[in-house]
């Protein structure tokens, strides 16, 4: 070691314990930020005598990180802290968004998660995980396993200098992570259906929307048996509609989550005077998000990539919301708690479930039909392997129900289409071999 290499190191720690940023060493000094930190470390653990070089012998340890992908590991959560300050930069330093660094810098052997993890937590870059309490309801949920089968849709509220409100309506694909987002100066139901069929547009028609109990989404709670603007919308494109519990925001968690990060890197680093700033100021993050590689379960996969991988259909472009929305054939879903009393309310009307217990979290299903409506609660949603039905009532109509437009109707899958063409010939066969019989 050059006398000259270890009175730099001790002159960063004279800096260091003077107040001076990393940052701020590392330009005057002409060195990487991982180069201070990697000094801080030593002389935290072992002194001044930790500047000292240390022995490079190979050490008994052949599964053992490489020590350059060490310092690239703690050099990169570096980078990503100081870009995570930047106005128009994502802010994400965990261990994904590490490996995802490291990806692009062609480091080998990439590490995994788990020693990433173990390596910043070794360097003291990281805090604990808090634990997370239980809610008392457990509610039934979907399960989505691929893109374009569950989109979360929700509000989150800023306020501008000098008082006037912005509703900043946000979605996400749950499975792709693919968000969308637009701000308004209200949040009536017509910012809610013009939002909607964006994103239908945009991200394209999932098989379940889901949406919170607010006046916008659900019509208002005045009119008994309420059928508003955004459930005749969705009927009316063939998505079914999912209202979450009221106030359980644990059960919109993905859009919820995708708030904090939205706020935390629009609202939080810039200055927004107006709501044209704001909607100027937005499509720049989103964008970004959906490019980056920081999405643990996406495993390396941008946002885009997971979505774009999967055929979709899309509301077209040109697409008019009719004058007046009439009510079309489908489903209609609400996670509801029942009462002491085992009973749940939905749509300003209350619903008798005898067969259930008190707390007990349900899943109602509203079916429209030619032939009419009718609620269906269950102890489980649609695609469980088994659930029971808890209770039946007709639900009140004053007006015909139309079948679905053929432009907004799914494909059927063609293997199972196959297997009900099986279904029906076995089925043929079985009454052509007893009546044989007889």
């Amino acid at each position: 070691m050059s006398q000259k290499n270890y009175e730099k190191r001790q002159t960063a720690i004279h800096m260091l314990r003077s107040g001076q940023s990393p940052a701020e060493i590392a330009q005057e000094l002409e060195r990487s930020l991982a180069w201070v930190y990697k000094w801080r470390l030593r002389f935290a653990q072992d002194g001044w005598q930790g500047l000292q070089d240390r022995s490079r012998a190979p050490r008994s340890h052949p599964y053992k990180l490489p020590e350059t992908v060490r310092q690239a590991i703690r050099q990169a959560r570096s980078e990503l802290e100081l870009e995570a300050e930047q106005p128009e930069k994502l802010a994400y330093i965990g261990a994904q968004a590490v490996q995802s660094r490291l990806r692009r810098k062609r480091i080998e052997p990439l590490p995994s998660i788990t020693s990433i993890e173990r390596v910043l937590r070794d360097a003291g870059m990281t805090q604990p995980r808090q634990s997370v309490q239980e809610p008392k309801t457990v509610y039934p949920h979907l399960h989505p396993g691929e893109p374009h089968q569950l989109t979360q849709v929700d509000i989150v509220t800023h306020f501008l200098p000098g008082g006037p409100c912005v509703a900043c309506f946000n979605a996400i694909d749950v499975v792709s992570h693919y968000p969308d987002g637009q701000q308004y100066a209200s949040r009536k139901s017509g910012d809610a259906a013009n939002f909607l069929i964006r994103v239908w547009q945009q991200l394209g028609i999932s098989q379940y929307t889901q949406v919170d109990n607010e006046s916008c989404f659900s019509g208002g709670f005045t009119h008994p048996g309420v059928l508003g603007k955004v459930l005749r919308l969705a009927l009316y494109v063939g998505t079914e509609l999912v209202f979450s519990p009221i106030r359980h925001p644990e059960s919109n968690a993905f859009v919820e989550r995708f708030h904090q990060d939205y706020n935390q890197h629009v609202w939080d680093k810039l200055e927004l005077p107006d709501l044209a700033s704001v909607q100027q100021h937005s499509p720049a993050f989103f964008e970004a998000y959906r490019g980056s590689g920081h999405i643990a379960a996406l495993r390396g996969r941008s946002a885009t990539q997971m979505h774009t991988a999967h055929p979709v259909l899309c509301l077209p472009a040109n697409f008019q919301m009719p004058k007046k929305l009439p009510l079309t054939s489908g489903k209609v879903h609400f996670m509801r708690k029942v009462d002491q009393d085992q009973k749940i309310s939905l749509l300003n009307l209350t619903w008798d479930v005898p067969k259930a217990q008190p707390d007990q979290g349900v899943w109602a299903t509203l079916t429209f039909a030619k032939s009419g409506a009718r609620l269906s609660v269950y102890d489980a949603v649609p695609d469980a392997p088994k659930r029971t039905c808890l209770a039946t009532h007709p639900f009140p109509l004053k007006e015909i129900v139309q079948p679905l437009s053929a432009e907004f109707q799914r494909p059927i899958p063609v293997r199972a289409s196959w297997i009900g063409l099986a279904t029906e010939l076995f089925r043929l066969a079985i009454k052509v071999r007893i009546s044989t019989m007889l």
